[in-house]
């Protein structure tokens, strides 16, 4: 047997500080990277909330200026705003609070100052399950084309992560569980991907079975220990998005980049809707890579017919949205049929790179898929 051989590539990341009462330690870590002029990012939501209160409290001596204007799948011109205020305000240092949109504006107006030399640190404190704070990729949209790019970096990761269950009540339980499908999509996609690695493959494996048995009592109304469900989650989505990175961008994710920004779907919802499928579609092509997958469901796995199992880790998955009563179908979205072949022929041409799926991906292959969702 010959031990494996490859490259995996860490994100920069300093610190993760996960469980009840994180929040406390925010202050300490501004003290550690020297920020003293800081700019917060977050949406219009939050902004409005209790919340941003609570996170502002212990740091409002240094509080540069609160930025708001971060929106769902950060168009270029909300990124542009922010680089314009962190200079206006000589900021050293920012927070984002929120879900992925917040994370990734401020994460890409970081980029912006990088490359004319004048980066701040970011520290991330995530609402959502997006996982977005633990990468180093964000992705960002043309606001006139309404194409989405991803822009990849070592340095777009953010210094600090502050994981606080207790941040995340606000949150609406179906944003909530809807990011929980996402870090889903996240798992599945790296266990599968041509790319994978064994560090990833335990955790995305170790990821998806925490979500599995967290994410809907995490949701649930009259669930006791609800915080404890809900750290487990963030753990979990954590332990999800690991490997993507190295592992590569996989049809659900290449989908749902378009769908979202083109018909403003939550990029949660896309993987509610487009998983399932490129389950199936991996099933047909590469049912061997299914096995982790499928011991992380629970479900049977015979190498001598790996196709079975595969196609049933796809039904998993699809039952396991429905349980959690979120949209399964592009129709549910608002997505019009007319427009399908558009979409298929921009997610192609992100395809076109073999070594994530393992071969070329036709146009007409994308387009069935999406009728299938449709």
């Amino acid at each position: 047997m010959t031990a494996f051989a490859g490259q995996f590539d860490l994100p920069r990341l300093d610190r993760v500080i996960s469980g009840l009462r994180a929040l406390d330690s925010l202050p300490g870590e501004l003290d550690r990277i020297g920020a003293q002029r800081v700019v917060i990012v977050t949406g219009r939501t939050l902004g409005a909330s209790t919340l941003l209160e609570r996170v502002m409290a212990p740091i409002r001596n240094r509080c540069a200026a609160v930025f708001t204007g971060s929106r769902q799948h950060v168009p270029a011109s909300s990124v542009a705003e922010l680089v314009l205020l962190v200079r206006q305000r000589d900021a050293d240092c920012v927070v984002s609070f929120g879900g992925g949109s917040p994370i990734d504006t401020a994460k890409l107006a970081v980029h912006t100052g990088l490359a004319s030399g004048d980066g701040v640190p970011h520290v991330a404190i995530p609402t959502t399950l997006s996982a977005g704070e633990f990468t180093s990729v964000a992705g960002i949209t043309d606001d006139r084309t309404r194409v989405k790019r991803a822009v990849h970096d070592p340095r777009l990761a953010p210094r600090v992560v502050i994981a606080d269950p207790a941040l995340t009540l606000e949150t609406p339980a179906w944003l909530w569980a809807a990011s929980g499908v996402r870090a889903l999509d996240h798992a599945i996609e790296s266990l599968y991907s041509n790319r994978h690695h064994p560090l990833s493959d335990a955790t995305a494996a170790r990821g998806l079975s925490l979500l599995l048995e967290h994410l809907p009592a995490s949701v649930a109304a009259d669930a006791p220990d609800v915080l404890e469900h809900r750290a487990e989650c963030q753990l979990a989505a954590w332990m999800s998005v690991y490997g993507m990175t190295n592992a590569g961008f996989g049809l659900s994710h290449a989908l749902g980049h378009q769908i979202g920004p083109r018909w403003n779907v939550a990029h949660g919802i896309t993987s509610c809707i487009t998983l399932p499928h490129a389950m199936r579609f991996m099933a047909g092509l590469a049912p061997e890579r299914f096995a982790p997958i499928a011991a992380a469901c629970g479900l049977p796995f015979d190498a001598a017919n790996p196709t079975t199992a595969a196609l049933a880790c796809a039904d998993r998955i699809a039952a396991f949205v429905g349980q959690l009563g979120l949209p399964a179908r592009l129709r549910d979205v608002g997505v019009p049929s007319a427009e399908i072949a558009d979409v298929a022929a921009v997610v192609h041409g992100i395809m076109e790179d073999a070594g994530i799926v393992g071969r070329p991906v036709a146009v007409e292959e994308v387009e069935s898929l999406l009728r299938q969702a449709f």
